[in-house]
């Protein structure tokens, strides 16, 4: 999800408010993510555009095209992975396939690094950016969360989701680490241009004697969850739903645990360009449509975040 681009991070990338324990059965094949777009992964089936009720929403040329394509870094399970087979599974493209039905279009998820999503959808390689990313202001307005300064043109976001930032260790060795404040003189691992990161530069500051916190940044969870594997990090930090998953499946729930409680819940939100609004307006509608007709509430069951439901989909809601 983070720099710029909670999943993943900016001035305040946290995510889910409450979510209760990811309950997700099965293998699952993490897959790293290139700065550029590395593999070409198909998103979700959808129904034909005559058939769809909200194709009309759509901007005639993607109706046209019949896709969408969807930066995503492809690698945060549960929310967006690979699955044993090499097709792209997860939260995000079952939510995407819904939305496809209503709109008469596929979405086709693009495998990218997280902190590049946003340069991507900027540059035009993207239609929209779907990948556990935190809305925020930042975020919205195009502002680096370290500098202060403006980096580029800002983004919409089409919120769905709630969530937060969570701390996990080695099992068996927390080493009395139970919140950001135990991180000081310690090192952790994050994840790249995520909330995480940024929350983690913020406390550093905070640390009392100089004892700053070690930040190694990676380009992905899975580089980061295996530093902390190998014992060459003391803490990792990522989004709730995918530290609580690491939790549950790495080592068969033998590798990790959780520390503390999360924190800096916001929403998650699509991100789409601030001149297509049309898009937005109608991936807004598609959202919507999937809370109204039960099926937004099954995917989130599916994969343990029913917690951090929504009750309507809202635009720019991060703060």
């Amino acid at each position: 999800m983070t720099a710029s681009s909670t999943r993943r991070t900016t001035a305040a990338h946290s995510r889910l408010a409450a979510v209760g324990a990811i309950a997700v059965a099965g293998a699952l094949l993490l897959t790293g993510c290139g700065d550029q777009t590395k593999d070409k992964d198909n998103g979700s089936g959808s129904a034909s555009a005559g058939s769809a009720p909200l194709a009309d929403k759509l901007p005639k040329e993607i109706r046209d095209k019949g896709t969408i394509n969807v930066g995503s870094d492809i690698a945060y399970a549960p929310v967006e992975f690979k699955d044993s087979s090499g097709k792209v599974a997860g939260l995000d493209p079952d939510l995407a396939a819904a939305m496809g039905k209503q709109l008469g279009v596929t979405f086709q998820f693009d495998n990218g690094t997280f902190d590049a999503l946003l340069t991507g959808l900027r540059s035009g390689r993207y239609d929209l950016a779907m990948s556990a990313m935190t809305d925020n202001k930042n975020r919205q307005e195009g502002v680096d969360p370290d500098t202060g300064k403006k980096v580029g043109e800002g983004v919409d976001f089409v919120d769905y989701l709630t969530a937060g930032v969570s701390i996990y260790t080695r099992k068996g060795d927390t080493q009395g680490i139970q919140g950001w404040s135990d991180l000081c003189g310690k090192k952790l691992a994050v994840e790249r241009g995520t909330v995480s990161e940024d929350l983690a530069k913020q406390e550093s500051q905070k640390c009392p004697g100089g004892k700053k916190i070690n930040i190694e940044a990676f380009d992905d969870d899975q580089q980061s969850q295996t530093r902390l594997r190998s014992g060459g990090v003391d803490a990792a930090s990522s989004d709730f739903p995918v530290a609580a998953y690491a939790v549950k499946t790495s080592g068969g729930g033998k590798d990790f645990e959780t520390v503390g409680h999360q924190v800096e819940a916001a929403p998650y939100g699509i991100a789409v360009a601030k001149k297509d609004t049309q898009l937005r307006d109608a991936l807004r509608a598609a959202m919507d449509a999937i809370i109204a007709n039960g099926e937004y509430q099954k995917i989130l069951e599916k994969w343990g975040a029913q917690d951090g439901a929504v009750k309507k989909s809202v635009i720019n809601g991060g703060k």
